[in-house]
């Protein structure tokens, strides 16, 4: 059924696309109707069915999510443009094996030699900056701002700003918030639902 409704919605942006080039509100994952979340007609979505995504997420044209070792966006998860999710890595193993690659028997061999792959977990309202590259076994907590051009590998923990190739922790997500709350204190409710108090 999840690769029923995957073709489904990948029919819908092809057909938005092909009238409208535009974005429109409304997706569905897991079985569930998202509402408010987009995705962009001129995003391009592999294994779609493993793609597991919260409400409000956004992700914008020109990304590339390769879904097939699982991708899960939390709620509220942006990912702007030019970006590039994978699951699986295949050119060590192609160099080791040449032509071999191709022709590696599965069945009681298991995965070929070198062969990278893994999920990605991406957590609630985290922000993925253009040209960045998420790499299979990535987990980022919640918060998480990925500054532009990174290429991240690896666990980080919730809030935390990344930057680089490799992508390194440069700061917390928290204090730039807590500078935008000290302005718009009404704000302050909204945030500590889902951030809890910043400490």
């Amino acid at each position: 059924m999840t690769s029923f409704n995957a073709f489904l919605n990948r029919c819908r942006r092809r057909l938005v696309r092909s009238l409208l080039f535009r974005i429109v509100f409304g997706e569905r994952s897991g079985g569930k109707l998202l509402p408010h979340t987009r995705i962009s007609p001129a995003a391009h979505l592999e294994a779609e069915d493993k793609l597991v995504m919260g409400d409000h997420v956004y992700i914008g044209p020109f990304n590339y999510l390769e879904a097939s070792g699982g991708i899960t966006l939390g709620e509220g998860v942006q990912i702007t443009s030019h970006c590039a999710i994978v699951t699986h890595s295949s050119h060590r193993s192609a160099r080791l094996m040449g032509e071999g690659f191709v022709r590696w028997p599965a069945a009681g061999f298991g995965e070929r030699p070198g062969w990278i792959a893994g999920p990605v977990e991406i957590g609630a309202y985290s922000f993925i900056g253009p040209h960045s590259l998420i790499e299979a076994n990535t987990r980022l907590g919640r918060g998480t701002l990925v500054c532009a051009g990174s290429f991240v590998r690896g666990e980080f923990p919730d809030f935390v700003i990344l930057e680089g190739r490799p992508a390194r922790v440069v700061g917390d997500s928290r204090r730039a918030d807590e500078r935008l709350l000290e302005r718009f204190p009404e704000l302050r409710p909204l945030y500590d639902a889902w951030a809890g108090p910043v400490t």
